[in-house]
């Protein structure tokens, strides 16, 4: 059986009484149970070594923004959160000791891991491990790679502290001269220098970067010898402030990326090889206070250790997976058009392919009936198939719109780049909505057929993004309904016009129209429940921040309203309080896949998977900047098989999964349903069982 953690509780004793949990410190816990993933040994090594480096690259990134932000606030005089009673430094407090010791066990389980890769013939070595030929290699190999791209700093009154960049590593170095002297050293280890380096033998043994650089500073400084020396890695606030008045909206972005480079020290995490003096003189220099550094025994910069993997044999991962394509189009030979014309097609990646989309845009792309495409992009990739796709429509004659959005955090200047692109090729684009981010995942296209204008649209529940959709779940729904046509046009208009929409046929989009929507349907489940008929309310999302739908759901389960929460990520709501919650249960899902897809389902006066139930995907989480800062889609899916798949298919298989479903508690604590492994897995389930909706001649019944 794997010894698999539970997670340490939200609340502490004094806190017993509070009805939220805090939103960072729940976000900790969902990193918790990533890392966590990485003790179960039913699973691969390989995959249980790259869930060491998603959690470390994950709380890089929270660090980076999370807590860069609460710095900002404080720099800025605030002592207590805005609309909330609680002190910032406290938070600060109780965000760095979790996050801390989150740290260490990512270094402890990664050594651990290490150690079972050398069972398994991949050795990462140190220098006393090194034979006489291996230094021999290393030498010529360090000459020739590495040594011209090196720019030692002698620290002095004339060589100040250099520049150090966000995700900088450097090794640090205080040596002594023939003389006696002691001097200090950064070496910055460039980002285009790989971090491990294969030794050639028989064996798969691996040497570090930095380990390299140590055996042959006698290079760089002759005679003398090492005092002390360690590697260092520093993160910087990577937010950017943006004026979405400002005349030429891409300049300012371009400048304020510029300026990301230099944001303030956010952390600092130091080799445990280093002197206490270095130490205190590292925190002078990069004006960190003493909570802020980190020292550490064992490796930094986990992250890197994502490139690590490409040494392991493929036995030591999951068996790849081979995305089905959906016999519905196939049975169309391959015609988009006309299998969405026979009927509405819900397709969920990653088991199903994501050239599905692909093929939809460059069919329509070809196709001398289509006189407009329209399409968002949110975050796609940087030699993105589906810009490449747009470019052709454009070439080919086609009436082209983009809307891109470039403020998708650390996909700005991909964006920025992409949509040049595009407008060189002919593509309208528009950049979005002052103080408000793009994040529907939509695409149009209109056809003339039979001398009638028709359209087909697109709606996800994630980004046009070729690499992410082999790893992200999402939901991708084709239809030519035209209610929802037309609903697609209506928030494109918006979006290019910037007039606000006052009524859609379908689709609930934010922040006009969602919150509202949720909390009536909340009431609806509410009065069903005091009125003693079925009630319930079914929902899976990332995350559950905002306050008021908590309220909302407080007071639906205080009515009786059965509650069952799939909450990926960050959750606020405390379940299973005695007369606060004690008909709501929240479940997570960390598994091979990330969970990614929002689905929203209502009693409606029947049972749970009745013809009653309302049954809605869409593209926002239940946080505020979803309901009320955004530009997001709620569908309503109407059509009987897609309503089937989603409904009856994928949430009732979420809702029974064991094998990657933890519980939460009432005190924070996550809990595994199933730590032997042996359970159900949904992952496992949709990888075996084509979709309802992409059956097509195979089914027995397809109506």
């Amino acid at each position: 059986m794997s010894s698999i953690p539970t997670t340490k509780p939200l609340l502490n004793h004094n806190d017993k009484d509070d009805i939220f949990f805090d939103r960072e410190l729940s976000w900790l816990a969902f990193n918790e149970r990533v890392l966590a993933n990485s003790f179960d040994t039913t699973l691969p090594l390989g995959e249980r070594l790259r869930f060491v480096s998603i959690a470390a690259n994950n709380l890089d990134e929270f660090y980076m923004v999370r807590l860069a932000g609460l710095y900002q606030l404080r720099t800025r005089g605030f002592t207590t959160l805005p609309e909330q009673n609680i002190s910032i430094d406290h938070l600060i407090l109780q965000i760095t000791e979790r996050a801390k010791q989150l740290e260490t066990t990512q270094r402890e389980q990664l050594s651990a891991l290490l150690k079972e890769c050398t069972k398994m013939g991949v050795s990462l070595i140190e220098e006393t491990d090194l034979s006489h030929g291996d230094i021999k290699w290393l030498k010529n190999w360090y000459e020739t790679n590495i040594l011209p791209l090196l720019a030692p700093t002698t620290l002095d009154p004339s060589h100040p502290f250099p520049f150090i960049q966000n995700k900088g590593k450097c090794v640090f170095f205080e040596l002594r001269s023939a003389t006696g002297e002691i001097i200090k050293s950064v070496i910055l280890i460039p980002e285009n220098i790989q971090r491990f380096v294969k030794l050639p033998s028989e064996e798969i043994r691996i040497v570090c970067i930095e380990t390299v650089i140590k055996i042959f500073i006698n290079i760089i400084y002759p005679h003398h010898s090492i005092k002390s020396s360690g590697i260092f890695r520093l993160l910087r606030d990577s937010e950017i402030e943006i004026d979405d008045e400002a005349d030429d909206l891409i300049r300012q972005f371009e400048t304020a990326l510029r300026a990301r480079r230099l944001g303030n020290s956010v952390s600092l995490t130091v080799s445990d090889g280093l002197s206490s003096d270095a130490v205190k003189f590292f925190s002078q220099e990069m004006r960190l206070r003493e909570s802020q550094i980190t020292i550490a025994s064992g490796h930094i910069g986990i992250t890197d250790f994502s490139k690590f993997l490409s040494f392991l044999d493929s036995s030591l991962f999951f068996t790849p997976y081979e995305a089905r394509f959906p016999q519905r189009i196939l049975d169309f030979k391959g015609d988009c058009f006309a299998a969405i014309r026979n009927k509405d097609i819900i397709i969920q990646h990653p088991y199903e392919s994501f050239d599905v989309v692909l093929r939809f845009l460059q069919q329509a792309a070809a196709d001398p009936q289509v006189l407009t495409v329209r399409q968002t992009l949110y975050r796609t990739s940087a030699d993105s198939p589906i810009v490449k796709a747009l470019v052709t429509a454009a070439e080919n004659g086609k009436n082209v719109s983009a809307l891109i959005e470039i403020k998708a955090r650390f996909d700005e200047e991909n964006n920025i780049q992409l949509a040049g692109r595009l407008e060189r090729a002919g593509v309208q684009v528009a950049y979005g909505l002052a103080n408000m981010k793009i994040h529907a995942k939509l695409s149009l296209i209109t056809r003339l057929e039979a001398e009638q204008l028709v359209s087909y649209a697109h709606f996800g529940t994630g980004n046009y993004h070729p690499v992410t959709a082999k790893i992200y779940t999402d939901f991708s729904y084709f239809t030519c309904n035209p209610d929802l046509c037309r609903d697609a046009w209506h928030i494109f208009n918006y979006l290019t016009s910037h007039v606000k929409p006052h009524k859609f046929e379908k689709v609930i989009i934010s922040p006009f129209f969602s919150a509202n929507w949720l909390e009536t349907h909340i009431d609806s489940e509410i009065k069903a429940a005091k009125a003693g008929k079925p009630a319930g309310i079914w929902i899976k999302a990332n995350s559950l921040v905002d306050k008021n739908i908590i309220e909302k759901l407080y007071d639906a389960s205080q009515a009786g309203v059965k509650i069952r929460l799939i909450i990926r990520g960050i959750c606020c709501l405390r379940p299973k309080v005695k007369g606060l919650s004690d008909n709501i249960e929240v479940t997570s899902i960390i598994g091979r896949f990330l969970e990614h897809s929002r689905v929203y389902v209502f009693a409606n006066g029947g049972e749970f998977l009745s013809d009653k139930n309302i049954v809605v995907m869409a593209s926002a989480d239940l946080m505020p900047r979803n309901l009320h800062r955004r530009v997001e889609a709620f569908i309503p899916l109407e059509n009987k098989t897609v309503r089937a798949q989603v409904l009856k298919q994928v949430m009732v298989a979420l809702l029974q999964d064991t094998s990657n479903c933890w519980e939460l508690q009432s005190d924070g604590r996550y809990k595994k349903r199933d730590e032997a492994g042996v359970g159900f897995s949904s992952h496992t389930y949709f990888m075996q069982n084509p979709s309802l909706s992409g059956l097509g001649s195979l089914a027995v019944i397809d109506k």
